[in-house]
């Protein structure tokens, strides 16, 4: 019966990925409109080798003015 459902899930990750890679090319489009660049902005590649990935992104680490200007964008 684990059989039966193993497409199932395969598909499911596949589409969680790509998902997630999307919102992940979405979010570096917005902030680049607003003059703001995350170079580690990427998925967690640690969670492609699990099974069932389940899609982290990590938005990796930025400078004070980076943060500074990121947080007047969400503002």
């Amino acid at each position: 019966m684990k059989a039966e459902h193993a497409p199932l899930g395969g598909r499911h990750s596949a589409l969680c990925v790509e998902e997630a890679e999307e919102a992940v090319q979405e979010l570096r489009a917005a902030l680049a409109n607003v003059g703001i660049t995350l170079p580690s902005l990427r998925l967690d590649p640690a969670m492609l080798a699990r099974e069932a990935p389940c899609p982290l992104v990590e938005l990796g680490g930025c400078s004070a003015d980076v943060a500074v200007r990121l947080t007047a964008a969400l503002r």
